[in-house]
């Protein structure tokens, strides 16, 4: 009987670092972190306004008439882009370690992440970040996940609970997560 060959574990002591990303001082990205949870993560903190100001304090670009509910998450503002007359539900989680644009007249509901960042996950577990598209008029609906390099097209819907890691055509509706093995991880 063979045995079987031995899976391969990264070390992750020897990871690159996550401040690749930051983009900005620590100073900076230390002091973000303090505001996002007094007024951008605060589920007390009740004025869209306050939190919009403070994002744009943090050069995130936002747009006029731009609703941002409470207990957000941007994890770094300057990647930020958001148009005119916008909606951001409760629990959406801007995980921005590249550039996240949004266009006008676009929904993000209720829990949604979006990711740009990920990991080389065959070598050496180092950050790998590619932005996020969302054009005008598209809805993200409650709980999806959008995948680094992606682009949501013109007044596209994506249903609950959707995975996007492809790109989605303008009017085009996306739904599901459906699982599916693409073989091993180390090749």
């Amino acid at each position: 009987m063979n045995p079987e060959p031995q899976v391969p574990v990264i070390p992750l002591r020897e990871a690159p670092g996550e401040r690749a990303a930051w983009g900005k001082p620590a100073r900076v990205v230390f002091a973000w972190a303090a505001v996002e949870l007094l007024l951008v993560r605060n589920p007390w903190q009740v004025s869209s306004r306050l939190r919009v100001w403070a994002l744009r304090k943090f050069g995130a670009e936002i747009g006029r008439g731009v609703v941002f509910r409470p207990d957000t998450r941007v994890k770094f503002p300057w990647n930020l882009k958001i148009g005119d007359d916008c909606w951001v539900g409760e629990g959406v989680w801007f995980h921005n370690q590249d550039r996240i644009e949004i266009g006008h007249d676009v929904v993000v509901s209720q829990q949604t992440m979006l990711t740009t960042g990920s990991h080389r996950h065959r070598k050496d577990m180092a950050l790998v970040t590619r932005p996020i598209i969302v054009e005008d008029g598209a809805w993200i609906t409650s709980r999806c996940l959008i995948t680094g390099g992606v682009t949501i097209g013109r007044s596209a819907r994506i249903a609950p609970m959707t995975v996007v890691s492809v790109d989605v055509p303008a009017g085009s509706e996306a739904v599901g997560q459906e699982l599916r093995l693409r073989g091993p991880r180390f090749r």
